[in-house]
């Protein structure tokens, strides 16, 4: 691929305004992962209530990414875009003054964050109607790979809320989306072509083809085993592995940001391979670490008086874990973009609506992920059956695959353009 032949396929400002705005709410999103252990102090949560809580901006992503695709389709995604950055930022503006004082809150703020998840219906859509059939891959490759935003969340978040406190974050949080939005106001465009306004009936036709909830069903195991594990690793590390806030944000930065840079990775592989034969390498990987990071032992605590261990304290198990969610974060990330590879190929007039759904379905992966794994902890004592489940629905994803391949080739692969 060229790349003079790929900055003229399309429109480069949106894509790049697009990238900006979906990491800034991506940032947004997921901040409560990183930042719970220093929110909690003195609610008296368990370690299954607070991976519980920093499930909720995720849930609420989930709910909301279809109604904000019903939206951007009848009002235009940016103007969407723009409403739905404002409502974030006001919510923002009113934690960093009064902050967060009860469970209740930490729910509803949540609730709140989850409409920069749902972002998604906006951006991905917005920068791949510009582009033509063999560009998708690449394409929704790097508007999805805003998702980076966690990478700086778990990175810098620990440091500045145990440096100036927890709300500082917010404060930060709220400056980059006001420059964020102002980049985004100046360069981002709707494409120029005919808008076909999307209503609920549409949805429920495009939820009865038996196409759409495979979809939705590998995108449930890619997108929301990256973010569930974005949200809940921190406070894995921290149970598990004894490591302190920042020690934690920093082995998660490290391993998110496969996951992050990648995604564009799986895209471009999926344009030259095929979609279908990348995601099954795929799956089968993240399947092996799942299983191997299940039986993973807890590390050593440290003395009493200690509040836990720094990077360079952590027991070696706790890298072997690293390396494992590295490879295996790597390989969501990356089926990420096969999966957005294959989608606009069958689904092009839709790709808004189905977006919007199929995000959806990523976000309640992400929920159900930390659900799950705080499930395990709190039935068991530990984390072994939560991955579990997880590496046996990774090997689904596998068969189903293996189910779909050769009608996907023979019908509308065959007529796409593209390699599926």
């Amino acid at each position: 691929m060229k790349l003079e032949a790929f900055r003229k396929a399309g429109h480069w400002p949106t894509l790049l305004a697009a990238f900006l705005y979906f990491d800034v709410s991506f940032m947004a999103w997921v901040s409560l992962g990183p930042l719970m252990i220093y929110i909690a102090k003195g609610m008296q949560l368990s370690v299954e209530d607070k991976l519980s809580l920093v499930a909720i901006p995720v849930l609420g992503g989930a709910f909301l990414r279809v109604p904000l695709g019903l939206l951007a389709d009848a009002i235009g995604s940016k103007k969407t875009g723009i409403l739905a950055q404002g409502i974030v930022m006001f919510a923002v503006s009113l934690v960093t003054v009064f902050g967060l004082t009860s469970s209740a809150a930490v729910v509803l703020f949540g609730m709140i964050l989850g409409l920069a998840g749902a972002s998604f219906a906006v951006a991905l859509p917005q920068a791949g109607r510009w582009y033509p059939p063999e560009y998708q891959g690449l394409v929704m490759g790097i508007a999805g790979a805003g998702n980076m935003g966690v990478v700086l969340d778990t990175l810098f978040a620990p440091w500045i809320a145990e440096t100036y406190g927890w709300q500082a974050v917010y404060v930060v949080l709220l400056a980059l989306m006001a420059v964020v939005l102002a980049i985004y106001i100046f360069a981002a465009k709707d494409a120029p072509v005919p808008k076909s306004t999307i209503g609920l009936g549409d949805y429920g036709r495009l939820l009865a083809d038996s196409d759409s909830r495979w979809f939705m069903f590998f995108y449930f195991i890619t997108f929301g085993g990256f973010v569930g594990l974005a949200s809940a690793l921190p406070l894995y590390f921290t149970t598990h592995y004894h490591a302190t806030g920042v020690a934690a944000g920093l082995v998660v930065a490290f391993i998110v940001a496969f996951g992050s840079g990648f995604r564009p990775v799986g895209g471009y592989i999926a344009d030259r391979m095929g979609g279908v034969k990348t995601l099954s390498f795929l799956f089968a990987a993240v399947s092996a670490c799942y299983f191997a990071i299940g039986f993973l032992p807890e590390g050593p605590a440290p003395a009493k008086g200690i509040a836990g261990w720094s990077l360079m304290q952590l027991p070696p198990i706790a890298f072997v874990a690293v390396g494992l969610f590295s490879i295996g974060v790597l390989c969501l990330g990356m089926g990420n973009g096969a999966v957005f590879q294959l989608l606009p190929q069958r689904f092009r007039r839709e790709i808004g609506a189905m977006t919007g759904l199929v995000g959806a379905f990523g976000g309640l992966g992400g929920f159900f992920l930390a659900k799950t794994l705080a499930f395990s902890k709190g039935a068991t004592g530990g984390f072994t059956a939560g991955f579990t489940f997880f590496g046996c629905l990774a090997l689904l994803g596998l068969f189903g695959l293996f189910i779909v391949k050769t009608r996907w080739r023979t019908t509308w692969g065959a007529v796409s353009g593209a390699r599926i």
